[in-house]
């Protein structure tokens, strides 16, 4: 799935949609396209261009997200889809995620102590720290923003900087 990105009425950040989601509220007036990209659809009589970026007509008041949540999925696009033991890029389901201090020695279950991980690492750490069990982290795991994780999508899903993709 191609993702849109979504901003309101004031350019503000509120999410991600499928292109075919974009598309509808296009086509419903709810949206303009505010960056388009390369890729087209076909329909029996005419083609359009996939959003990229589409901005909101009405302003929708919301509370404003401050944090990036804290699930699987967002830990695995953090990481780069990348096993932060031994730096190998896996699919999703090839991959774990791994508490750096384990749960069963009292390791939380924050965006500071997990990071992503492939089978082969999992288990060779084991119930253990990476020090106890002789192996180094790629990186240090951090808490994105959300400009930070959505730059991080964008990187990953479509090879291109927020700032490349806001551009005129």
């Amino acid at each position: 799935m191609e993702a849109v990105i979504v901003l309101n009425a004031g350019y503000e950040f509120m999410g991600l949609v499928s292109w075919q989601r974009a598309l509808t509220l296009l086509f419903t007036g709810k949206v303009e396209v505010v960056k388009e990209s390369n890729r087209t659809v076909r329909t029996v009589s005419r083609t359009f261009r996939v959003p990229a970026v589409i901005r909101l007509i009405k302003f929708i008041r919301q509370i404003y997200r401050r944090e990036v949540p804290f699930s699987r999925k967002n830990i695995l696009t953090r990481d780069g889809f990348s096993c932060q033991y031994c730096g190998r890029d896996f699919q999703s389901g090839d991959l774990t995620v791994d508490h750096i201090v384990p749960k069963v020695q009292g390791g939380p279950n924050e965006w500071t102590n997990v990071v992503a991980c492939c089978r082969a690492c999992n288990i060779r750490k084991g119930g253990r720290t990476p020090r106890q069990a002789g192996m180094q982290l790629v990186r240090k795991p951090f808490k994105p923003t959300i400009m930070e994780f959505l730059n991080l999508y964008l990187k990953r899903r479509f090879g291109v900087d927020l700032a490349e993709l806001l551009e005129y």
